[in-house]
């Protein structure tokens, strides 16, 4: 039998034990078009925030960011599980940046008009990529070929969905937000249905470095809203309060990145309900880690003059997804690997939050943030002594 040529290889499942499984320089450059596309929904959300648009802003931002999650968060599985590294996956994870590029230049019109256009004709792009790949993966993995074709139909299907979406733009708010709800109900499903013909065999390892990657991606948002500060600062007319808000910004992300990073694993077992949770889950938080950056992006207009909202309200741009940050943190890990009286460490902490601005402003956020990590640091150790001492 004549032997394939080395730029198409089958697709046949990865080991899911692989020692030392990585990210490849393939993903870190998906990474990289990520954040753009993110970068651009932060920064409508920060300038319907700062216009007093904030209920518009939020649906938009969401809307937006779901777009960009649920690309990144499908692909990312299927590579864990398939990404053979041949030319046709690279060609075909190219045009997936291609369409969420495509997504991140329609992000201010769609935030300006409710014209939703470019943004669906880049992620169409990106999920009929997606179902070429799953076609692929039928070919080359027998076993999981019924799973397979359940991805590649169940996705080609709702794309016609938001194809039909098209004519009608731009869409009413109500009728804008009643389109996007059933068109995220149509895409979540796709995965539990698919997944029930067989599980993929993705790496645990792999997934969890995955997604501890994007999280470092969305609190970036925060540090680039510090050097926005530090940057007016320097100007010609200086204000200490561009100086709180950098030092605010660096506590708040360095905290948020803290507790992320604990000592216990995010994702212990391979439970096909513990992994739907863990990573459905994560979409709450990542979008609350990228919304803190546009608070405080809101926060630097405001103090600048280029924002007609109150000071008190820039403080809860921060303050909200901050703790809705670790609301989501404690619903996708603490919850599970923290028990006893520490049990609801972040859930306390995220009601402190919010109470944070009324009491001492922006300050008193990043102080109570600080005292999280302190509090959940001792909660982590506790619960290892006990386990230990079984």
């Amino acid at each position: 039998m004549t032997p394939l040529h080395p730029a198409l290889r089958p697709m046949k499942p990865r080991d899911p034990h692989e020692p030392h499984r990585a990210s490849t320089p393939l993903e870190l450059l998906f990474d990289l078009v990520t954040v753009i596309a993110i970068a651009s929904a932060a920064a409508g959300l920060h300038h319907a925030v700062a216009a007093d648009h904030t209920t518009e802003g939020i649906i938009k931002f969401v809307g937006a960011f779901f777009a960009i999650w649920w690309a990144w968060m499908n692909y990312t599985w299927m590579a864990s599980a398939y990404d053979n590294d041949d030319a046709m996956f690279r060609l075909l994870t190219m045009v997936v940046m291609a369409g969420s590029l495509t997504v991140a230049a329609g992000i201010d019109t769609f935030f300006a008009t409710n014209s939703l256009l470019m943004v669906i004709i880049g992620y169409v792009v990106m999920r009929l990529a997606m179902v070429l790949l799953w076609l692929r993966v039928a070919q080359g993995d027998p076993t999981r070929r019924k799973t397979a074709r359940a991805y590649a139909v169940g996705i080609a299907l709702v794309q016609v969905y938001w194809v039909g979406l098209i004519p009608l733009h731009p869409l009413p708010m109500g009728w804008m937000i009643a389109a996007l709800l059933l068109g995220w109900v149509l895409e979540l499903a796709v995965p539990a249905v698919a997944e029930r013909n067989g599980a993929t065999p993705w790496h645990r390892h792999h997934i969890m470095e995955r997604y501890g990657l994007l999280t470092i991606i969305v609190l970036g948002e925060t540090l680039l809203a510090a050097s926005a500060a530090l940057t007016h600062a320097a100007g010609d007319h200086f204000d200490i309060r561009f100086v709180h808000i950098a030092l605010s910004a660096l506590v708040i992300t360095l905290a948020m990145w803290w507790l992320y990073f604990s000592n216990e694993e995010h994702l212990p077992t391979i439970s096909l309900s513990r992994a739907f949770t863990w990573g459905y889950g994560h979409a709450p938080l990542f979008a609350a880690g990228a919304a803190v950056g546009a608070g405080f992006a809101v926060l630097v207009d405001i103090v600048s003059g280029h924002s007609i909202i109150s000071l008190l309200a820039g403080d809860y741009a921060v303050a909200v997804p901050a703790a809705i940050y670790l609301l989501a943190l404690w619903f996708v890990r603490d919850r599970f690997v923290i028990g006893g009286v520490w049990h609801g460490v972040l859930p306390v902490f995220a009601a402190l939050v919010l109470l944070a601005p009324l009491v001492f402003g922006l300050e008193a956020v990043a102080a109570v943030m600080a005292l999280c990590v302190v509090m959940r640091t001792m909660a982590s150790r506790k619960h290892a002594l006990n386990k230990s001492s079984r």
